[in-house]
C-alpha cells in the first residue's frame, strides 16, 4: 500500500478548509486524550471531512455526539480509493473506535481444509484460514453441522483418516480400511491418479455441485458394469444413493441460480442484526447471524461496514451478493471486492422476483433471534462496572492479565482484551518474562504490565489475576506512565472457602477491604470470565513453550543436528515418536539432512 502522507491537525474548520487535500485517504477523529474515536475513508478527503462541520441540528445524533468529543484529526493520504478501503478496515480492527459500526462476532467458525498439494490429501477441521494453497469449505454455523457433514463425507468417500502430512508407517491398515472407508494408502500401493479422482469428488460434494457429482458417479457405474466389475458398480450405486439422500434434504430455492449470498438486515433498538444465507447451486447450504453495534448510524454505513468486515475473512466469495437495502456508493464496494478476490463481484438490492424473495427470507432470519449479547444490555453492564469500580465513565476496553510458570521456569504473561464485554481477540498478547528468574509473581506482573503499556491503544481498565498484593505491585508502574492518564486497575481473587466465602472478590486502589458481590452478579461474572480467559491463554502459551523445549532437548544431543535441521525434522515428522520409527532413507528425504546425519539420528533413537 502506498501511503503518501500522514498529517495531524487541530479541529479548526477554517484551517482545515485550506490544508486538507482532495486526494483519497483515511481520516481519524481523536478525543482530548489522543484516543481514536472514529475512522473513515473518503474518495475526497477535504469534501468528506468538511461535511462534518455543519450545525449539530443538521447532523445525525451519533455524528453530532462524536464531533462534540473530537479534539483533533489525523489524515492519511493513499494513492487510490481502494487502498483507503483496505487501510480503513485495518485501522478499525486496531483501534475499535467507539463511533464506528463494529461487527460483533468473536467466534472462529469451523471450516474443512483439504490440502490438494499433498499426494494423498485428507480432510481436517480448522478454525483459521490461511493463504497456503489448500481448499477451505465453510464456514459452518456450528461444530455440530460441520461434524455431520464430515461424517457423510467419510461414509461416502474413502479418503485417508490418519493424522499428519506424511503417511504413517504401519504393518497393517486401520479399522477404516476394514470398513471400506479408506483405501489403506499407508500400507497398500494406491494409484495417485485414482486417489485424485476421489479428492475431486469430495470437492464437488462440499461445493454442493451434487448434480455434477451424481452424473460423474453414474458414468463410472456404467463403465464398471460394462467391464462386468459388478462389485465396484454396486459400491458406486450405494455412493450415488447416499449423495441423492443429501440432495433431498437440501432446500432448493433458486433452481435457475448457481452461487450467491443473500444478506438481510433488521433493526433492533440501537443494534442492527444481520443474517447471511449461503446459496450454492440454487440450494441454501448454510446461514449465519450477526449483531452490529450501530446506534445512530445510517443504513448505508452499516451495510458497507458489515460487507467489508465480514467478507474480508471469507475463504470463498460468490460472484453475486444480494442485500436488503441500497448502498450509497455501490461501485466503490464492488471495486473493493474486485481488489479482494481478483474478479468482478456484483453487489445489489433486488427489487422483484425470486431474488427479492430470498433477500426477504434473510431479513426474516435476521429478526428472529439474537446472535449474541444485545447492545443495550452491554451498555447497561458497562455502566454497572463503572459504578462498582468508581470510574468516571463506562469502560469500553477491559484487559485481563495473568502469569504462568512452574517454579519460576519458562515464566510467561498473557493479556486478553474485551471490548463492550465481548472478547476482542486481535488485542490478545503473549509475553515471555525476561527480567525475573526466581519465583516472584509480583515482579513478573510488574514486568508484564510495564511492557503492555508500551503498546497503544491502552484499555480503560486493567484486571489483574491475584489479590491485594498483586494490585499494590502494579499501581506504581501505572502511576509512572509518562503520557496521558493511566488506565484504572482492579484485581480479582478467588473465594477462600475455608473462611466461609462463597464468591470471588474484587480489589480496587484506595480501598482496604475487597468489594464483595453476589455469586450471580453480572459485573462479577464478567470479571471472572475475563480472569478465566487470561488464565487459559497464559497456561496454553506456557505449555506450548514447554513442549517446544522438550522436543528441542531430545534432538540437541545428536551431533550434526542444529536449530535448522531440528526444525526441518520436526516439521517433516510432526512428532518424536514418528521420527523414532523412521529409517535412514526416510530421514534422508528431509531437506538439509544428509545420510550421515540421518544415520546418527537413527542410531540415537535405537541406542
Amino acid at each position: 500500500m502506498n501511503v503518501t502522507a500522514e498529517i495531524h491537525q487541530r479541529l479548526d474548520p477554517e484551517n482545515l478548509r485550506f490544508s486538507l487535500p482532495s486526494n483519497p485517504g483515511v481520516y481519524l477523529f481523536k478525543d482530548s486524550t489522543g484516543g481514536v474515536i472514529y475512522v473513515g475513508k473518503a474518495k475526497n478527503l477535504k469534501k468528506r471531512v468538511m461535511s462534518y462541520f455543519r450545525p449539530p441540528a443538521d447532523l445525525p445524533d451519533k455524528t453530532s455526539h462524536m464531533m462534540s468529543r473530537a479534539a483533533s484529526l489525523d489524515t492519511i493520504i493513499t494513492s487510490t480509493e481502494q487502498e483507503a478501503f483496505i487501510l480503513e478496515g485495518t485501522l478499525i480492527k486496531k483501534y475499535m473506535p467507539r463511533y464506528n459500526v463494529i461487527l460483533r462476532d468473536d467466534k472462529r467458525y469451523p471450516v474443512l481444509r483439504l490440502d490438494v498439494q499433498e499426494p494423498f490429501p485428507r480432510l481436517t477441521v480448522v478454525r483459521k484460514i490461511r493463504k497456503d494453497g489448500a481448499l477451505y469449505f465453510g464456514p459452518f454455523s456450528s461444530a455440530g453441522s460441520m461434524r455431520s457433514t464430515l461424517k457423510v463425507v467419510e461414509r461416502l468417500f474413502p479418503l485417508r483418516k490418519c493424522k499428519g502430512r506424511g503417511l504413517p508407517k504401519r504393518s497393517r491398515p486401520c479399522l477404516n480400511y476394514q470398513m471400506g472407508r479408506c483405501l489403506g494408502v499407508c500400507v497398500h500401493p494406491v494409484d495417485p491418479a485414482e486417489y485424485c479422482k476421489i479428492v475431486q469428488q469430495v470437492r464437488l460434494f462440499l461445493e454442493s455441485r451434487n448434480r455434477e457429482l451424481t452424473a460423474q458417479l453414474q458414468g463410472e457405474m456404467l463403465e464398471a458394469s460394462a467391464r462386468l466389475d459388478f462389485e465396484k458398480a454396486a459400491a458406486l450405486r450405494d455412493q450415488i444413493a447416499g449423495v441423492e439422500r443429501v440432495v433431498e434434504r437440501q432446500h432448493v430455492v433458486l433452481p435457475r441460480i448457481r452461487d450467491l449470498d443473500a444478506v438481510g438486515f433488521s433493526t433492533d433498538g440501537d443494534n442492527v442484526r444481520a443474517a447471511v444465507l449461503y446459496i450454492r447451486n440454487g440450494a441454501v447450504v448454510g446461514s449465519r447471524k450477526f449483531v452490529l453495534d450501530a446506534a445512530g448510524s445510517e443504513t448505508g454505513e452499516v451495510i458497507e461496514a458489515f460487507l467489508t468486515q465480514h467478507y474480508a475473512l471469507q475463504p470463498v466469495i460468490p460472484g453475486e451478493i444480494l442485500i436488503s437495502d441500497p448502498l450509497e456508493d455501490q461501485s466503490s464496494i464492488e471495486e473493493w471486492f474486485t481488489g479482494l478476490t481478483g474478479r468482478k463481484i456484483r453487489v445489489h438490492q433486488p427489487l422483484r422476483g425470486e431474488k427479492r424473495r430470498i433477500v426477504q427470507m434473510a431479513v426474516e432470519n435476521a429478526g428472529r433471534g439474537p446472535a449474541g449479547s444485545s447492545g443495550p444490555d452491554r451498555r447497561k453492564l458497562m455502566e454497572m462496572v463503572m459504578r462498582v469500580f468508581g470510574l468516571q465513565s463506562p469502560p469500553r476496553r477491559i484487559e485481563g492479565l495473568d502469569i504462568s510458570n512452574i517454579q519460576g521456569q519458562k515464566a510467561v504473561g498473557s493479556v486478553v482484551s474485551f471490548i463492550d464485554g465481548l472478547p476482542h481477540r486481535a488485542g490478545y498478547r503473549n509475553f515471555q518474562i525476561e527480567t525475573v528468574d526466581d519465583i516472584d509473581d509480583y515482579r513478573m506482573m510488574q514486568e508484564l504490565i510495564s511492557r503492555r503499556l508500551v503498546h497503544d491503544p491502552l484499555p480503560d481498565l486493567f484486571l489483574v489475576d491475584g489479590g491485594k498484593g498483586h494490585l499494590s505491585a502494579v499501581i506504581p508502574v501505572l502511576d509512572s506512565l509518562q503520557h496521558g492518564a493511566a488506565p484504572a486497575v482492579a484485581a480479582i481473587a478467588k473465594a477462600e472457602r475455608a473462611q466461609g466465602e462463597t464468591a470471588d472478590k474484587l480489589y480496587i486502589r484506595g480501598r482496604k477491604n475487597p468489594i464483595r458481590l453476589g455469586r450471580n452478579d453480572p459485573v462479577l461474572m464478567l470479571m471472572m470470565r475475563i480472569r478465566d480467559e487470561a488464565h487459559r491463554r497464559a497456561v496454553g502459551y506456557h505449555r506450548s513453550l514447554r513442549a517446544k523445549s522438550i522436543k528441542g532437548s531430545v534432538l540437541d544431543g545428536i551431533e550434526g543436528v542444529g536449530s535448522v535441521r531440528r526444525k526441518a525434522l520436526l516439521e517433516h515428522f510432526k512428532s518424536i515418536e514418528e521420527m523414532a520409527g523412521a529409517d535412514v532413507e526416510e530421514i534422508s528425504r528431509v531437506p538439509g539432512v544428509p545420510p550421515a546425519v540421518a544415520r546418527r539420528v537413527v542410531d540415537f533413537f535405537r541406542g
